[in-house]
């Protein structure tokens, strides 16, 4: 009997970022079970769940390699990513992160198929700062996410020779959102910059709509909350709804494209037409379907192998057509602008075409670093 070749599956489906983590785990096993029909090929998903538990992830990742699991797909956040990457360095394997991210990392063992800041953040700005102005207000979970996606807006809103109105930060899952949704009212900025993550994020939300019932000028038309990390999966959880609201990604389950209408269909079929496909369900399946076309091109799956085959060409993907830099192992990624709609669903107001991704942002005129994790 041939051994299956195991695929690990490391996402948290409880916690702050839980309906993140489960539709991410969903779209990575719909990739398996539909290659493994069409290729008629014996392939097993391993699947770890760390609770929302950071330490957790290394033991998951140690668990996924020695069930012999050479590619894991998986973490949500930038802290459990962190966590694990020395283990998969330490086996030669390959972990395939596929959520947005602050940038400034590229490391060999990585394939990054989720967005770095300019493919989100500086288009972001790019279209918010000529029809907003540069006076924005900054919230960010207290984590890497949230330090460093706001230190990056800093530097924009500089350059752009604007001022940062107000920043701050909430813990984990902490919703005691009154005392900056209050702050925000004073200062009235041109816009918000959301990094909270899960529960946090979902009651800032509530909060600025019920500051907008009372003060026009907080209403999503004058002075939008944008964010880079909100999901189509979350919206049924922000109390009310935040309808007007903008959020950056790479896919919206609403892109009038021939390829996202057939991807559609057939999660419809799996998983009934009621499902709305999220950029993290999409990216999780865009991450494993790449990694087992590069394995059924490799003829192997050895982690050295796989790279090779990524690094030859372009690939068909829900994304459009989709090449691996082998500078930094970053994917070409579009750019879309979404508005969270009556439906609970995004309706997209701008686009752009895979950009490159740059995550030291050195505008390519400079000699790239050599891969390394930055801690």
């Amino acid at each position: 009997m041939v051994e299956p070749l195991k695929i690990g599956i490391l996402y948290s489906t409880t916690g702050p970022y839980g309906s993140m983590g489960r539709d991410a785990r969903d779209g990575a096993e719909f990739a398996i079970s539909e290659f493994a029909a069409e290729h008629d090929l014996a392939l097993e998903p391993v699947f770890y769940d760390p609770h929302a538990d950071l330490s957790a992830y290394l033991e998951g990742a140690r668990h996924l390699l020695r069930a012999g699991c050479r590619h894991i797909v998986g973490t949500i956040t930038s802290a459990a990513r962190k966590e694990v990457i020395p283990l998969v360095e330490k086996h030669d394997g390959l972990l395939w992160y596929m959520c947005p991210y602050e940038g400034f990392e590229a490391n060999e063992n990585v394939i990054y198929v989720g967005g770095c800041p300019n493919q989100h953040l500086l288009p972001l700005f790019e279209h918010l700062i000529p029809r907003y102005g540069a006076r924005p207000y900054l919230v960010g979970a207290n984590y890497v996410w949230g330090w460093e996606m706001n230190r990056l807006a800093r530097e924009l809103i500089t350059h752009a020779g604007g001022e940062v109105l107000g920043e701050r930060y909430l813990p984990l899952e902490e919703t005691a959102v009154e005392r900056i949704v209050a702050d925000i009212g004073q200062r009235q900025p041109s816009f918000i910059l959301n990094n909270l993550i899960g529960p946090s994020s979902y009651a800032f939300l509530a909060a600025i709509r019920e500051l907008g019932s009372r003060n026009a000028a907080f209403l999503p038309e004058n002075c939008p909350v944008v964010s880079c990390d909100l999901m189509e999966c979350e919206l049924d959880d922000i109390p009310g709804g935040a309808v007007g609201q903008l959020c950056a990604a790479s896919y919206f389950d609403s892109l009038p494209t021939g390829d996202n209408f057939a991807f559609k269909r057939r999660v419809a079929t799996r998983f009934g037409s009621h499902r709305r496909i999220s950029s993290v369900f999409a990216s999780a399946y865009t991450a494993v379907d790449l990694c087992l076309n590069a394995i059924s091109a490799a003829g192997s799956d050895d982690p050295q192998a796989v790279r090779r085959q990524l690094y030859n060409g372009a690939w068909p993907t829900l994304f459009g057509s989709l090449g691996i830099d082998p500078e930094t192992n970053h994917a070409a990624l579009p750019f879309h602008l979404g508005r969270i709609n009556a439906g609970n669903g995004f309706d997209v107001i701008a686009s752009r075409p895979p950009l490159a991704a740059d995550p030291y942002l050195t505008r390519r005129n400079r000699p790239a670093p050599k891969l390394r994790v930055v801690s």
